[in-house]
């Protein structure tokens, strides 16, 4: 099993950035994708970005140029920066993982590939 817990959220305002983070413990040997998922009230949850082994990444176009990815193996963590906040960026933000050799070719075929997931952090957006 892999426990990810997610941090970083809270209220701030547009224009911004923020840096979420996602710690991974447990059996992380085995977990080679990590993504980023965020869901609305009222919206289904939607890929927002992936990053494998090698650091490859993908976004989905909605985020691309203002989030980024990234992760730091030793401390078995995954973060996504987000700059430039816009109210539409707010929803409840999901970390997630799972085994995969790599991200798949767009964030729409993500959500049914990962086997583990947080509980969940929420970033509410101003004006």
């Amino acid at each position: 099993q892999v426990k990810l817990v997610e941090s970083g959220g809270g209220s701030m305002q547009a224009g911004g950035s923020r840096r979420l983070s996602c710690a991974a413990s447990g059996d992380t040997y085995s977990t080679i994708v990590m993504a980023w998922f965020r869901q609305a009230p009222g919206k289904e949850r939607e890929g927002v970005a992936c990053i494998d082994s090698d650091d490859r990444t993908i976004y989905a176009d909605s985020v691309m140029g203002r989030f980024t990815i990234s992760k730091d193996n030793a401390q078995n963590t995954v973060y996504l920066q987000i700059n430039n906040l816009k109210p539409e960026d707010t929803a409840m933000y999901y970390c997630a993982a799972a085994p995969l050799w790599s991200c798949p070719l767009g964030v729409a075929q993500l959500e049914d590939g990962m086997d583990f997931w947080g509980k969940g952090t929420l970033v509410t957006i101003s004006s």
